[in-house]
């Protein structure tokens, strides 16, 4: 069977949507997700987000998100602005709506510049959730990383994070270290993992290698888990632009129970027919 796509970007992150809310079609399984997102083999991406049709009067759509490599993730940040976008594109008065995430409502807000921000959702810290094993909750955690002690911030944005800091982040250990701390023993679920530099309280750089699809251009949950964890240890304002290899983000916290924001563009690449 053949069906439509659009393949987008989010700050360099590639996005494929595709919108089933008529067709209503079920995804497919990990190997045909792998071979879709191989681009020698398929459109390629880094997430995929399926959109099926909304359950509730309140949503305009509901979503999941899956990974190059088949896998099935709670939340993609860049995604959903992709999403959020594509919706703007063919309904009417889609400007401010909300959709439906694996791990709950998400409010969209779609700008005239072409920026789209979103809500991430209150982020987690009790590593039951994240989860990350640990015996409570803590400020920041020593992990044995290829027999070095690394020191580590934890929370979960809907997904669990690793935040580390470095010094300069073009020459964090990301294709080395990231791997191994995703597959830490500690983290049952594995995790994404952050390599972050602050510049100062408004501005920080930021590395991402992703669960389940390596390093991306871009990961706008990890822009949100990287910002909160620099607040939560007194270094970040309310408002921080996050540079990344793909561009800039801007993440927005106000503390205790308040969602997170996540700003950024939303770029269509393409139209195509895959087929299932």
């Amino acid at each position: 069977m053949q069906i439509p796509y659009k393949k987008m970007h989010g700050t360099g992150n590639l996005i494929l949507v595709v919108d089933q809310r008529l067709g209503n079609l079920s995804p497919p399984g990990s190997d045909k997700l792998r071979e879709l997102g191989d681009e020698e083999t398929g459109p390629g991406f880094d997430q995929l987000m399926w959109l099926s049709p909304a359950t509730g009067d309140e949503y305009v759509a509901s979503y999941r998100v899956f990974n190059s490599d088949g896998s099935e993730v709670e939340q993609c940040g860049n995604g959903v602005r992709c999403v959020a976008q594509h919706l703007a594109g063919i309904e009417k008065n889609t400007e401010s709506f909300t959709l439906l995430s694996p791990v709950g409502s998400v409010s969209a807000r779609v700008y005239t510049d072409g920026l789209v921000e979103v809500s991430m959702g209150v982020p987690g810290f009790e590593p039951s959730d994240i989860p990350f094993v640990a015996d409570k909750n803590q400020p920041s955690y020593e992990l044995i990383v290829d027999n070095k002690i690394i020191k580590i911030n934890v929370l979960s944005m809907g997904n669990p994070h690793a935040i580390v800091q470095v010094d300069d982040v073009s020459a964090a250990p990301v294709d080395t270290i990231g791997p191994l701390v995703e597959n830490h023993e500690r983290f049952p679920e594995r995790t994404n993992v952050g390599f972050m530099h602050v510049t100062d309280r408004a501005n920080i750089e930021l590395r991402v290698h992703e669960r389940g699809a390596g390093e991306t251009s871009a990961c706008g949950t990890g822009a949100c888990a990287a910002v909160v964890s620099g607040q939560q240890l007194g270094l970040l304002d309310d408002e921080v632009s996050v540079q990344l290899p793909g561009g800039q983000v801007v993440v927005s916290w106000r503390g205790g129970d308040t969602p997170v924001w996540l700003k950024g563009n939303a770029v269509l690449i393409s139209e195509g027919i895959m087929d299932l």
